[in-house]
């Protein structure tokens, strides 16, 4: 088990999966960014929040998905984004059980809003997608220990 964890392909691997994972939250951000009331209407959707906080979240959650995803992509305190991700990843799947568990047929909001993505149901697929993601986010949570990117070049780190 020891040879696996100090694999020197870790740092390769991880970075494709920052990139890819990166990417997803920066793309899925920036149309929540700029349509912040379709996205409260997505988040209103789900019922689970107070109405109180609904457009707290619509307008705080898109940045934290692109500045986290920045991050990972930049390979900058990707362990910290990574922490993030995981997170949000955990949060987003409760909130997608419980609206499957009340039986709403909506869209998931994670890219478009309802209005504008019918063909993006929520399902039991939405969630295996998402728990792959969360499992990327650990993967480099754990293994990302000497990240390529900025933070090798700022700090000097070498693997």
């Amino acid at each position: 088990m020891k040879p696996f964890l100090s694999w020197k392909g870790h740092r390769w691997v991880s970075l494709v999966l920052r990139i890819y994972l990166g990417g997803v939250f920066v793309l899925a951000s920036l149309h929540k960014i700029a349509h912040p009331g379709a996205f409260a209407l997505d988040v209103a959707t789900y019922n689970i929040l107070p109405l109180a906080l609904i457009n707290l979240m619509a307008l705080c959650l898109p940045w934290v998905e692109i500045i986290s995803g920045g991050l990972m992509v930049a390979g900058y305190k990707s362990r910290a984004a990574s922490w993030l991700i995981s997170g949000m990843m955990a949060m987003f799947m409760v909130a997608l059980l419980i609206a499957l568990a009340n039986g709403l047929d909506m869209s998931c909001g994670c890219f478009a809003s309802s209005s504008m993505s019918e063909e993006d149901a929520i399902s039991h697929l939405t969630i295996l997608r998402d728990a792959t993601w969360l499992l990327m986010s650990i993967y480099i949570l754990i293994f990302d220990r000497q990240p390529i990117g900025l933070e090798t070049i700022i700090y000097g780190k070498r693997g």
